[in-house]
């Protein structure tokens, strides 16, 4: 399946130790070809590129922050890694902008080869200390599940120390979103996350049923962050220094099966 589509969905968190703690949230996300962008900002009255709008998407949110088009940063990460997708699809999930905010703490780029084959995934990762990074991982194989891992090398939770593992198990979105993400130590699994949707037609129409079903979703997205934060800290985790954060924007793995 191809093209731009907004999934209407779930997020799952379920933390097994020291403390068992668990978190459920409804959320919608975007998938955009980067290419249809300025096309669907045009066909939308309720969408819009780098500028304000009910929805947007900025390119500054993402790209390591700066202003630069979505194509040439993630060609150029890709180069760093030896692959070259000969022009074909780019797609990005992600939380657009609502009102002008947002905070995505993951977006995933599917980078397919002109052929269609899936090349490479980017999980670009965020803070809320304002910190960024992305972990640029090689898709091997032809079938249809991507299973991928690699080392933790950002601070994310406060509550979460640095020698981990993050694997991940997905398949490039269709009439279903499925995003499977697990944290571990030395000692097992820590953190289950995932991120399930289904597919609706991106459309003004879907646009104002978001809203509708999802006001201030992405003012929520943070305020629930913090709110989890204060119950773990009630319940008697303390925090992990944070480090500085990596000098590359970009970590390339290689790719592991988990």
């Amino acid at each position: 399946m191809t093209g731009s589509a907004i999934y209407f969905g779930t997020v799952l968190h379920r933390r097994l130790r020291p403390v068992r703690h668990a978190l459920s949230y409804r959320v919608f996300s975007l998938l955009v070809d980067i290419d249809e962008v300025p096309a669907l900002a045009k066909r939308l009255r309720l969408f819009s590129h780098n500028r304000f709008n009910l929805y947007s998407l900025h390119d500054r949110d993402h790209c390591g922050r700066r202003d630069e088009p979505l194509r040439p940063y993630v060609e150029r990460q890709l180069a760093r890694a030896g692959i070259a997708l000969e022009g074909g699809a780019i797609r990005l999930l992600c939380f657009p902008r609502l009102l002008g905010y947002v905070f995505n703490p993951i977006s995933i780029y599917f980078c397919h080869h002109r052929d269609g084959d899936l090349r490479a995934m980017v999980y670009e990762v965020s803070n809320t200390f304002g910190e960024h990074h992305s972990y640029l991982i090689p898709v091997r194989g032809g079938g249809e599940v991507v299973s991928q891992s690699c080392a933790k090398e950002f601070y994310v939770s406060p509550f979460m120390a640095m020698e981990c593992r993050y694997e991940f198990r997905l398949a490039a979105p269709g009439e279903r979103l499925a995003v499977y993400i697990r944290q571990s130590d030395s000692q097992g699994p820590i953190l289950h996350a995932s991120l399930e949707g289904s597919r609706a037609p991106l459309s003004d129409r879907t646009l104002a049923r978001a809203f509708l079903r999802y006001p201030l979703m992405t003012l929520k997205v943070i305020a629930g962050i913090h709110w989890e934060a204060v119950r773990l800290w009630r319940k008697g985790l303390t925090i992990v220094p944070r480090p500085t954060a990596p000098r590359d924007a970009v970590t390339i793995c290689e790719t592991v099966e988990p």
